[in-house]
């Protein structure tokens, strides 16, 4: 895991957030000491609900001619 100084988070703050934001963890030291961990929060996934709904909009799916699709294209002997 990557490390920040703590001059380093207050003089560049914002860049360093972004770097989080962007998925990144860090470790902040001060006088070479790990004192902090910075990653970013988990976002909670969609609700049940949500996905249900989603779900009821989807185009309904041939199995069968999903398979003659995908024998087309894949080798099947892999």
């Amino acid at each position: 895991m990557k490390s920040v100084t703590i001059r380093e988070l207050r003089n560049n703050g914002g860049a360093v957030l972004d770097r989080v934001a962007r998925g990144e963890e860090l470790i902040v030291t001060r006088d070479g000491a790990e004192i902090a961990e910075l990653r970013p929060r988990r976002r909670p996934g969609p609700a049940p609900a949500d996905l249900i709904e989603a779900r009821r909009h989807l185009p309904r799916v041939d199995p069968e001619l999903l398979r003659r699709d995908l024998d087309a294209v894949l080798d099947a002997t892999v």
